[in-house]
């Protein structure tokens, strides 16, 4: 199952495709999609849709992993971080994708085991979990990639509990 994790943002947008092949995590590519600060927002939200309508229309994932809002003290970039989502979620609608929308915490507690785990503790068990000769550059692309693991975890999960529901 080939999964797409999507960190949000209108500066730089982190993708990451894992795929998983007889029970291994694999890494099929990563990046970030990046536009201009001084570019009008319209422009901004065009690209990131553009690109990464390419790169799905490319992969076909079965499920894409978005990281839920969540602002406690930085409110300023809620609105550009919320309208770039509006445009992710409007591509995978677009490409009849399934989504998974994940916090922060659910994606940290899901690659270490602890909700409250550092960057620096995710980056390190994301390069571990997908057998990557180093960390993914750049952060983006690290947490783009740790919520596609967590979206394929969470798919999984559901796939099994579903199969079990069916036998009862």
């Amino acid at each position: 199952m080939l999964s797409l994790g999507i960190d949000p943002g209108t500066a730089i947008c982190g993708y990451g495709f894992v795929d998983q092949i007889n029970g291994r995590l694999i890494a099929k590519k990563f990046g970030v999609i990046t536009t201009q600060p001084q570019a009008r927002m319209q422009d901004r939200l065009l690209k990131i849709h553009t690109e990464l309508d390419a790169l799905i229309k490319e992969f076909k994932p079965e499920i894409m992993g978005v990281e839920k809002l969540f602002f406690g003290r930085n409110t300023t970039t809620a609105i550009p971080v919320g309208q770039a989502r509006g445009v992710i979620l409007l591509c995978a609608a677009q490409n009849n994708l399934d989504i998974a929308e994940i916090t922060p915490n659910e994606v940290k507690q899901s690659i270490t085991g602890y909700g409250g785990a550092k960057k620096e503790q995710v980056i390190y068990m994301v390069t571990k979990i997908l057998n990557l000769p180093e960390p993914p550059k750049p952060d983006d692309a690290a947490d783009a990639l740790a919520i596609a693991i967590a979206a394929g975890y969470e798919m999984n999960s559901i796939a099994r509990r579903n199969l079990i529901g069916a036998k009862l």
